[in-house]
């Protein structure tokens, strides 16, 4: 019966079961589907969803993990247009309101005492309710007071207030505390992870395709396209990755879009070199003779015959290309080389706070730390998976 049921299964099953059956690559799916999730949702799932999560409140920096604070919304005087949904979920929404820390607070008519935290503890400010609520004009007919929209102030003191302890009132934890600029680590954490599944993502993309393109002209025709090919591929492995990654990135700007092809230009010499490797096994083969025999184009044999039989080895390849590139950039941005602050990369804020690691505060240079290590070790279990369902040998 169990050869039955192996025999009426598909390769694919096959591969799938042996897959599952590994734990550690299971294990590295869940961590990787994590990731994307919150890739895809950080602005909408983070505390701070400004751009970047740069909302600086320089009055709570360097706080720890579970801080809770109350803050007194005051609108800015500028006016915004409102965003639409998919532009705040991929780019977050700008600040309308300086957030100011306090202690306690009290109306008085149509104004409102507040004690300032930390520095300025024990002394009392005053602000007005309608500078806490609207963008004002600087310039109002007549002295009637209007905010930047036109509209006129008029509201009751009574309204003003009601308004002000429902909207411009808020409590917030920071559930992993908050930078030296006073930003909310959670929320840079969240956002960052984008930079590294991006930078993998088209790290990876551009290495296949270089990869697949050199490394299948080496494999199928030989002789001296081969030999050219490989030079090349010798000559860009002799090449430290990182300093070539840093020649790259001198030589065309430090820009993320830079930065992600400098990354993929490094990483196509395994793809190439696994694949040629492939297709001069492939070659060979009964049904590639029966290929050229039928009169088919080569580029044709290679795209339909010999690709499609070397997919399992590319995958593997890419997973692990993936865990390299999100290294790579971390790397990168954490010497100064990649991306530029405030952009929150994990590397960068491992730039901005590894000195804190020493000084009592060490859990905002270890919370970034920590995020790459688990992703490349993701990436790196997702691979040791598929290599060993793919090999039938096992």
């Amino acid at each position: 019966m169990k050869i039955n049921k192996i025999e009426q299964s598909t390769p694919n099953k096959l591969i799938y079961k042996r897959f599952l059956k590994n734990k550690g690559a299971v294990f590295g799916v869940l961590i990787i589907a994590l990731a994307i999730f919150f890739a895809l949702f950080a602005y909408v799932i983070a505390p701070d969803n400004t751009p970047n999560a740069n909302n600086q409140v320089t009055d709570i920096q360097l706080e720890n993990p579970g801080f809770t604070q109350l803050f007194l919304l005051q609108r800015k005087n500028i006016f915004l247009e409102e965003r639409s949904v998919l532009k705040k979920m991929w780019s977050g929404e700008t600040e309308r309101h300086k957030w100011i820390p306090i202690d306690s607070y009290e109306f008085v008519k149509d104004s409102m005492s507040y004690k300032l935290n930390y520095s300025y503890k024990g002394s009392k400010s005053f602000m007005e309710l309608k500078d806490v609520l609207y963008p004002l004009s600087q310039s109002s007919p007549n002295g009637i007071q209007t905010s930047l929209d036109g509209r006129i102030i008029e509201e009751d003191a009574m309204v003003l207030q009601n308004l002000i302890e429902k909207q411009h009132l808020k409590k917030r934890t920071f559930l992993l505390g908050t930078d030296k600029y006073g930003r909310d680590v959670f929320s840079r954490l969240l956002i960052g992870v984008r930079i590294s599944l991006l930078v993998g993502l088209i790290a990876v993309i551009i290495s296949l395709i270089i990869g697949i393109f050199l490394g299948s002209m080496a494999g199928y025709f030989g002789g001296r396209t081969d030999d050219l090919i490989m030079f090349l591929i010798n000559t860009v492995w002799s090449i430290p990755t990182l300093l070539l990654v840093f020649a790259i990135v001198l030589a065309f700007g430090k820009n993320i879009s830079n930065i992600f092809i400098a990354v993929g230009l490094t990483m196509w010499v395994d793809v190439a070199r696994i694949v040629r490797g492939q297709i001069m096994g492939l070659k060979k083969v009964e049904f590639v003779e029966a290929a050229r025999i039928a009169g088919l184009p080569n580029f044709q044999i290679i795209r339909k015959h010999l690709l499609p039989n070397i997919i399992g080895p590319l995958t593997v390849v890419a997973a692990a290309n993936f865990a390299t590139a999100i290294l790579l950039e971390a790397g990168l941005s954490y010497l100064g080389f990649g991306i530029q602050a405030p952009t929150p990369s994990w590397g960068t804020m491992l730039n901005e706070n590894y000195g804190f690691a020493i000084s009592g505060k060490p859990i905002i240079a270890l919370v970034p730390a920590l995020a790459i290590l688990f992703l490349v070790l993701a990436f790196n279990l997702l691979g040791n998976g598929l290599r060993d369902a793919i090999d039938v040998k096992s």
